[in-house]
């Protein structure tokens, strides 16, 4: 992903994690510094989960095998204190597999529901396209609704309630690509890119003084933040002020994917209620209690790259969804 601009100072020094605190925003900037005990150079993606967490949405995270997509996610539960679950998606993974099923008991002679993974606050959906379409499809309503049915009966989930999903690039051999109803349900989109050298020679650094990826607590991951944080957070960013000018400018970017050359569907008006919602994220992060339009250029890759297709001409001249994306955002005069 394109990080998010601007990113707020340096992070600060790892250090043995404070309680959670009553500044929501203190806690969250806590929550960075914690994962990056574990995770080294991806503190767009860090963002992304922490906007991701203020605006109730989920997150899909795309890279190559080992760039710590998992970690990652798995560095973020460690920081919260909230229940987590994760979900190893593999092709012969059943829908009730991930949301529950009834199960007969024979003592009773009555079924009774059994709780599948979903129903936690943190779910990591681990190579989610790994699995076909028809399990991957089992998580539409929890995203949505925050709800599973089953036969018939509707059982909420817990909240907050978030999907974390990694994924592999679809070119890679295996995977099937996730259904556009499935995509147009994560709030954002994260791009993890291979490292550094200088990050690289530090992870390599990290290992050779016996840092355990598997063993996060030795890492020095402490819980910073839990429910009462987010929801606090959640109350102060419903309070940053959206003009009208803005509110016009998100409306037009999103109606100039529409009338791109370059695709065959642009950004729905879902995708610009989205982008709104990061946004003001974004901005109560940086400190205001407005949005300005730098802080839509700044969530607009990660929040509409995969609300957007590429006719097929365009895709075999090498035109990605982030370059016409890039492009509309030059195009598009920005409110003063």
């Amino acid at each position: 992903m394109s990080a998010p601009t601007p990113e707020p100072a340096g992070t600060p020094a790892a250090h043995d994690a404070p309680a959670p605190t009553d500044d929501p925003r203190a806690s969250l900037e806590a929550l960075r510094t914690e994962i990056a005990k574990a995770v080294v150079g991806q503190d767009p993606a860090v963002t992304g989960l922490v906007v991701a967490l203020l605006c109730r949405g989920h997150v899909l995270l795309e890279g190559v095998p080992g760039v710590a997509k998992t970690l990652l996610v798995r560095a973020l539960a460690a920081a919260l204190e909230l229940d987590t679950k994760r979900v190893q998606f593999t092709p012969d993974l059943m829908p009730s597999d991930v949301t529950g099923s009834l199960v007969y008991d024979a003592r009773t002679a009555e079924f009774s529901f059994q709780a599948g993974p979903v129903f936690t606050h943190l779910l990591i959906a681990d190579e989610i396209n790994r699995t076909p379409p028809k399990t991957q499809s089992s998580l539409l309503e929890a995203m949505e609704e925050r709800q599973v049915s089953v036969d018939g009966t509707p059982r909420p989930l817990p909240d907050p309630f978030l999907v974390a999903a990694t994924q592999n690039p679809v070119e890679y051999e295996g995977t099937y690509p996730l259904p556009e109803a499935q995509l147009d349900r994560f709030l954002l989109k994260l791009i993890i890119p291979l490292p550094s050298r200088t990050d690289e020679i530090s992870v390599l650094t990290r290992h050779a003084e016996g840092f355990d990826p598997r063993d996060l607590r030795a890492a020095g991951i402490r819980p910073v933040a839990n429910a009462a944080t987010l929801a606090a957070a959640r109350e102060a960013v419903a309070t940053v002020k959206v003009s009208p000018e803005i509110a016009g400018y998100v409306v037009d970017v999103c109606r100039a994917t529409r009338e791109s050359p370059s695709l065959a569907l642009g950004v729905s008006p879902r995708g610009a209620t989205a982008l709104l919602s990061t946004a003001r994220a974004w901005a109560w992060l940086t400190g205001r209690d407005y949005v300005t339009p730098d802080d839509v250029k700044a969530l607009a890759l990660p929040t509409l790259r995969h609300r957007i297709h590429l006719r097929p001409e365009a895709e075999m001249e090498g035109v990605t969804a982030d370059s016409v994306l890039t492009a509309v955002l030059a195009h598009v005069p920005v409110p003063r």
